[in-house]
Order: structure tokens, then C-alpha cells, then sequence
């Protein structure tokens, strides 16, 4: 496994659920197309399980 995720939201909050809503929020994701990076751990992972539909991840 790679020490660092970039995370990139690619789709919109928008008409999703408030649990999802809240997941993209603690992943530091507040606007379209910002990125961050987070450590990858199994808690991140998790994370973006739940919205893969809405974010791009590239290992760095």
C-alpha cells in the first residue's frame, strides 16, 4: 500500500445522503474538484468506500 492518498471530489454532494454528506466533510472535501491528501489506513479506506461514486483516488 502506497503512505498517501490523493483525493479528489469529482461529483457533487448534491441530492445525496446526509451520512455521505457528512463522509466527503471529514475527508476535508468541501468544494468540486478540490483535492487532498490523507493517509492510507484502513479508517480512510473505509471512508471511501462508502462514496466511491463521488470522489477519484490515485496513490502517491
Amino acid at each position: 500500500m502506497a503512505n498517501k492518498l490523493e483525493i479528489t471530489l469529482t461529483k457533487s454532494v448534491i441530492g445525496t445522503k446526509p451520512a455521505q454528506r457528512k463522509t466527503v466533510e471529514a475527508l476535508g472535501l468541501r468544494k468540486l474538484h478540490q483535492t487532498v491528501e490523507k493517509a492510507d489506513n484502513a479508517a480512510t479506506r473505509g471512508m471511501l468506500d462508502k462514496v466511491a461514486h463521488l470522489v477519484t483516488v490515485k496513490e502517491i
